[in-house]
């Protein structure tokens, strides 16, 4: 069994953003009663959204 690491949290900076209402209602309803916060939500759309346009 391999040896456990602590996971480190990596360093955030606070950005303030504007969302279409209709947008935030979407993401709202889609992280209903998951494990999953709005900030979380946004941040791994922009990392696939970077990853689509790196290809």
């Amino acid at each position: 069994m391999g040896k456990f690491k602590i996971p480190s949290v990596p360093p955030t900076t606070n950005k303030t953003i504007r969302f279409p209402n209709d947008i935030i209602e979407e993401v709202e309803k889609a992280i209903q009663g998951k494990e999953c916060t709005f900030s979380a939500f946004v941040i791994a759309a922009v990392r696939n959204a970077l990853d689509d346009i790196q290809e």
